[in-house]
């Protein structure tokens, strides 16, 4: 009997964390401008919920600070710092959880005040819907519309608009519906999909939680009922399959594995990768955690992948999908919110963190500064704190990126300050500058900058070209440079031989330069060069040259020549090629 009841209590334990794991989990943030009571509606809404622990609540009794007309202030719940209390504002972003039987929920609660929008948007960050408070005695103001613009801007597709103190707004209709329609207006400027009003008051609980009988005209769901039933967005996991490598793991000789967070997508073993930036294609052997093998793993797992092939990858490198392969590109354009009490300045060296990739970046230039209460464009040279604006970047070297509208975490990036090491900015990708450049006209390009367009990056001609440059030394072997060049050339690569013997030392350097430059693989087979000379090339191409000829075993067999240029070549494809290459090499 006492071994049965066991049995059905651990079942039913068991049951309940099954139920708890697989329930549905929403991330919100609240917004809005000072005293629009974003602290008060989240303490309420916990409070209400009976999400609030009796010590908790006892504590805010018995606080000497009580701003509210009863005998609790809600907003004690969240504002837990000294100087929050005793200023009445929000300072820092406070994180609470609580559940109901139907969702989960992590709540961001942010500042409201205007120096402190970098909070506001590094707790909006990561949510799937913002709370957008307005003060129902006073309307919308400049505040309120930096937020709903920043949440817009973040890809935050619902907004919840909670019309507060609708208690001292008398619970009239009329004020409410005024108020829900300008919101209505911006949402529709700003782009936002879902948008819910809801008339709430935080102080005295109508709307929150339990539905309001002082505002029989109001037919709509309670503030927690929209949270409990508004759909989800599509999950990462829906994705395409993106790995930022963060390490690489090599206990002994027999395991090397790539470990790294899953930023989107999911894996499965034996499923095939494209390795980014060398673009060599393999397959997943194992997929491997601390507890042991997974036969799947998908986004925000943190796991380490074993590939069948032997790959350099190093941190900051990539493991992608090959059907949908992301962005590779140094230049890019990207929506920016400056943190810092310094201005951002164009051409300064900053340091951009991308995923798991850490390199310089420097700031071409501003389109443009949005004017968030007019919501109009309007030039810039710099950016000051809490500014927004669009910029043009360059980094150091190239980034892996999808635009942040379709991946959010491929998308975003932060600035840092070399020097200090603060966090001065926050950016989120919208398209490479060669491809926006591309769909626009060049008259109004160079209008709208005061001067000429940004030069090409010769990593934008890899990019069209589908390769890298290289340099194959042929000294000699004419007949051989030229077979090969038709070869090359027939595969789809750019592809171009020199003969003749007035290239030589530095000619033939400064040559293979704007080879280089112009992405163009460059076939030698003039005279021999000297070893200085080849120690230049070597120089300027790294691991994308090949000497043939210094090859003791190669200029006896033709054949196995002609192999190692194709091996070289396959190399050399920017993105995922080497299937196309076999096929006509076949």
């Amino acid at each position: 009997m006492i071994s049965s009841a066991q049995n059905t209590a651990y079942e039913g334990f068991s049951a309940f964390l099954e139920r708890n794991m697989n329930t549905d989990l929403l991330r919100f943030t609240t917004a809005g401008s000072v005293d629009d009571g974003k602290s008060t509606l989240i303490g309420r809404l916990l409070h209400d919920s009976k999400a609030v622990y009796e010590d908790q609540l006892a504590s805010v009794k018995k606080s000497r600070i009580n701003r509210s007309t009863g005998p609790v202030d809600f907003s004690l719940l969240t504002d837990g710092l000294r100087a929050e209390r005793e200023q009445g504002i929000t300072i820092d972003v406070a994180y609470r959880y609580f559940a109901t039987p139907r969702r989960k929920f992590i709540i961001a609660d942010t500042p409201g005040h205007e120096q402190y929008t970098r909070n506001m948007a590094t707790g909006a960050s990561t949510a799937d819907l913002a709370v957008i408070l307005i003060d129902g005695t006073k309307g919308l103001l400049p505040q309120t519309r930096r937020h709903a613009f920043i949440a817009s801007l973040l890809g935050i597709s619902n907004v919840l608009a909670a019309v507060n103190k609708m208690d001292l707004a008398e619970y009239r209709e009329d004020a409410f519906r005024k108020l829900q329609d300008d919101f209505l207006v911006l949402a529709a400027q700003l782009g936002i999909a879902s948008v819910q009003c809801i008339p709430i008051s935080a102080l005295e609980g109508d709307n929150v939680v339990d539905r309001s009988r002082r505002m029989p005209w109001y037919h709509g769901p309670t503030l927690l009922e929209h949270l409990e039933t508004v759909p989800l967005p599509e999950r990462d996991s829906l994705q395409s399959f993106r790995f930022p490598v963060q390490t690489v793991i090599r206990p002994d000789a027999t395991f090397r594995g790539f470990a790294g967070r899953i930023a989107s997508g999911a894996i499965h073993a034996g499923d095939p990768l494209v390795a980014l930036p060398s673009g060599r294609r393999t397959r997943v052997r194992s997929i491997v955690t601390y507890d042991g093998e997974l036969p799947q793993a998908s986004s925000s797992m943190s796991v380490t992948l074993q590939l069948n092939d032997e790959i350099d990858l190093s941190r900051g490198d990539m493991l992608v999908s090959p059907d949908r392969l992301p962005k590779v590109s140094r230049k890019f354009h990207a929506s920016v919110v400056w943190l810092h009490g310094t201005p951002l300045e164009l051409g300064r060296t900053y340091l951009v963190k991308h995923t798991a990739r850490q390199t310089k970046i420097r700031a071409l230039r501003i389109r443009h500064r949005v004017n968030v209460n007019t919501l109009a464009k309007e030039p810039a040279t710099r950016l000051k704190m809490n500014e927004i604006g669009s910029v043009d970047f360059e980094t150091h070297v190239p980034l892996f990126f999808d635009p942040y509208s379709s991946n959010r975490t491929m998308g975003s990036f932060i600035l840092i300050d070399s020097a200090t090491n603060a966090t001065v900015g926050a950016g989120m990708i919208q398209e490479s500058v060669a491809a926006v450049q591309l769909a626009e006209e060049p008259e109004n390009e160079f209008a709208a900058s005061g001067g000429p367009a940004i030069p090409v990056a010769p990593e934008e001609r890899y990019a069209r070209h589908g390769h890298f440059p290289g340099v194959v030394l042929l000294e000699g072997r004419a007949a051989l440079a030229e077979r090969l060049e038709r070869f090359l050339f027939d595969l789809g690569l750019e592809v171009l031989h020199l003969s003749r013997s007035e290239f030589f030392g530095d000619a033939f350097v400064e040559t293979i330069r704007v080879a280089r430059a112009a992405g163009v693989i460059v076939l030698y087979s003039g005279g021999v060069l000297s070893r200085e000379t080849k120690d230049r090339i070597a120089l300027e191409f790294d691991i994308r040259f090949l000497d043939v000829a210094g090859a003791p075993e190669l200029p006896f067999d033709e054949e196995q020549a002609v192999r190692h240029v194709q091996a070289f070549a396959r190399s050399l494809w920017f993105v995922d090629e080497q299937s196309k290459i076999q096929q006509k090499v076949n």
